[in-house]
């Protein structure tokens, strides 16, 4: 059975965005109000991820707060993780979802218009759009998107995979989030935001009130 997923805070996790304690700064940020957690890592073996993996899931276990792993449709499947997300250089969404079946979550980032249009809204569970902003976490050979190309992508998600969740990625911090809202996504996808916090439940506490305030603004704007 596929895990809820709840895109309103979703945390990034990996060698190169945390140090020290993970599993006690996931906890935490859950704690905080996380409600999607991603581990991504380009460095380890694969015995290690799987490891790693799987002591994120013990420690996700009861909250539930679904698990994804990074490009990897092997360790997802080997440590039990809820899903996986494709990036741009990564396995292909369709190939993934062959892979995984009906009952994981996929999710996929998009930059471009192009991309975005490709989006089949049958074969993943959610897009994640970005870079929108500068960020020391990932390297990005391209540009950010900025807040107009945000909106744009957004707008393109609309009219093409209506109904679809969408997260905004890259960059966003407390300052940031209410403008990155507005652009009409249902959640953002942080790293140092939080691995980066000296308090990571308090910073995802005050992350989590700035996003559900923006969301119950932005649904009376509609109303």
């Amino acid at each position: 059975m596929k895990a809820t997923l709840d895109i309103t805070l979703y945390l990034i996790v990996g060698p190169s965005h945390d140090t020290g304690d993970r599993l006690a700064l996931v906890r935490a940020a859950v704690a905080g109000g996380v409600t999607l957690v991603q581990l991504r890592d380009k460095t380890s073996s694969t015995r290690q991820m799987i490891a790693d993996a799987r002591a994120l899931k013990q420690a996700l276990a009861g909250t539930g707060v679904p698990l994804l792993i990074n490009d990897r449709v092997d360790v997802a499947l080997a440590a039990g993780a809820d899903g996986v997300h494709v990036g741009r250089d990564d396995i292909s969404a369709q190939d993934a979802r062959r892979i995984l079946g009906p009952n994981y979550i996929l999710g996929i980032t998009v930059k471009t218009l192009d991309e975005v249009r490709a989006v089949d809204p049958g074969i993943v569970d959610y897009a994640s759009i970005g870079g929108v902003f500068e960020t020391s976490s990932k390297h990005n050979p391209d540009a950010p998107i900025g807040l107009l190309g945000l909106q744009e992508c957004v707008a393109a998600l609309t009219a093409g995979a209506p109904g679809l969740t969408r997260c905004a990625i890259a960059g966003i911090d407390e300052g940031r989030t209410e403008s990155v809202m507005a652009a009409g996504v249902d959640g953002i996808c942080v790293v140092s935001a939080i691995t980066k916090s000296p308090d990571p439940q308090e910073a995802a506490m005050r992350l989590r009130a700035l996003v559900d305030r923006a969301k119950r603004v932005h649904e009376r704007a509609f109303v």
